[in-house]
């Protein structure tokens, strides 16, 4: 008796995304490009925006409140089975790092676009994270290695540890639920802020307290882990420039590394992702302190998902990460030798936010003006057009110009003309801030760190 040859695994034929905006139209595009059919599921506020008309199916799953919608697992689970959907894509955000809502995604039958749910679950807990990290002997900042549950106990911690220090929710991300603490009256302050907000966001008020580097960079390495137990790494991104905690420039490459020390995270990243059996698209943050040439880093955290940041080592690398992702978690190999890819040229993303460009506070409503910017090199992946509202309900994100040029000096020239002919009315927009930053010489030398944007103001 001849055995029959055995077959490749398909491609997933439907494809439900769990998100909004610029991601949830982002994953559409590459996904009908691929031939799987697409369903959106989405608010009432969002019944008009682009993502939902160019998806070949949309379901209304609830009101505005992300607790009643997108982060609704049990609409969004009825709703892959009204639409007869065989994989969900959580995006970033809302149910993305949910180990329970992997789960039972899984438990359904459908197949879950991301890392196992039992790492979304180590990963999740920073405390966790730190720790088998270290492991692989990953440098991590001194910090403790429990959760911090109460007030006396931070400020004993603190003494070993010493200040400055920065108070984190362990169950965090996002850039959410930090502080700052120079000092033990600071410390008692911020236990008391984080830890609240913690409870209230994370459902655990449990602390990380570790050292504060002030004059650092914030690196990230983009990994990517296959079914066989390889794991990859595909380059840095440098996403120094935040408020609040919160990027809002990307590069890639970083300026401000040296060879050895990129070698050197890189191949961290990698065998943090191993030790952790990673599979699909993932982050290894980290922090780099000291001058160039005496440089180090410390591991931040491990982000279980598809990054905001993610057009940028696209661009660089010349690969569909989306692509990758749908198909490792159909069971089939990446369409490139992702251990080959080698990065070209340059790539900045810059988040184009409906917020006011001095202070950063919100600045919603109704888009009577957009002109996306066009040409070589030029990408925008928007989630508004024309007569869409941007509403308070969600972040601000409404679109990310990504440029790439042959030299980070083209790259940035590119990025000039680009955002001068982007032109958005209606809500307050942060456009005339990265026309600043682009003027400003710390960031054009490569030289700046987290501190650049309270530095501009």
């Amino acid at each position: 008796m001849t055995e029959s040859p055995l077959t490749e695994p398909a491609l997933i034929e439907s494809l439900l995304v769990v998100n909004r905006g610029e991601i949830a139209r982002r994953i559409i595009r590459t996904a009908r490009r691929l031939g799987i059919r697409t369903i959106a599921v989405h608010s009432d506020t969002d019944a008009g925006l682009p993502f939902v008309a160019e998806a070949d199916e949309a379901m209304e799953i609830g009101p505005a409140s992300p607790a009643e919608s997108y982060r609704n697992a049990d609409r969004v689970l009825e709703a892959a089975v009204r639409t007869g959907a065989v994989a969900i894509h959580p995006g970033y955000g809302f149910l993305s790092e949910n180990a329970d809502f992997a789960r039972r995604v899984k438990d359904a039958g459908l197949v879950w676009v991301g890392p196992d749910p039992d790492v979304i679950d180590l990963m999740g807990d920073k405390i966790n994270a730190r720790n088998a990290v270290a492991a692989t002997g990953m440098p991590v900042a001194p910090g403790t290695i429990d959760p911090v549950t109460d007030e006396a106990t931070a400020v004993e911690a603190a003494s070993a540890v010493g200040y400055p220090l920065m108070v984190k929710a362990s169950a965090g991300g996002g850039g959410m639920g930090m502080g700052i603490a120079h000092d033990e009256a600071e410390l008692r302050k911020q236990y008391t802020a984080v830890s609240g907000f913690a409870a209230r966001m994370f459902g655990d008020p449990g602390i990380l307290l570790e050292r504060y580097y002030p004059d650092a960079r914030h690196i990230e390495v983009q990994i990517f882990g296959l079914a066989d137990g390889t794991v990859v790494a595909l380059g840095e991104r440098n996403c120094s420039v935040q408020r609040r905690n919160q990027k809002l420039v990307e590069e890639s490459p970083s300026p401000a590394l040296d060879p050895e020390l990129r070698e050197r995270m890189l191949t961290a990243a990698v065998e943090a992702g191993k030790a952790v059996g990673y599979q699909n698209a993932g982050t290894v943050e980290c922090l780099v302190h000291g001058e160039k040439g005496a440089q180090d880093f410390v591991f931040l955290e491990m982000n279980t998902r598809l990054q905001v940041e993610h057009p940028v080592t696209e661009a660089v690398y010349g690969i569909d990460l989306v692509e990758q992702q749908l198909r490792v978690a159909s069971g089939l190999s990446p369409s490139a030798d992702l251990t080959a890819v080698r990065p070209r040229g340059h790539a900045v993303e810059f988040r184009v936010n409906a917020e006011d460009p001095v202070r950063f506070l919100p600045g919603p409503g109704a888009i009577s003006t957009w002109a996306e910017p066009t040409g070589e090199g030029v990408r925008v992946d928007s989630g508004y057009a024309e007569g869409d509202r941007v509403t308070p309900a969600y972040d601000s994100l409404m679109a990310k110009l990504i440029v790439h040029a042959d030299t980070r000096e083209a790259a940035l020239a590119r990025a000039r003309a680009a955002l001068t002919s982007f032109t958005i009315s209606g809500p307050k927009n942060n456009l005339p801030f990265f026309a600043e930053l682009l003027d400003n010489p710390a960031f054009t030398d490569g030289a700046y760190t987290t501190a650049i944007v309270a530095q501009m103001r």
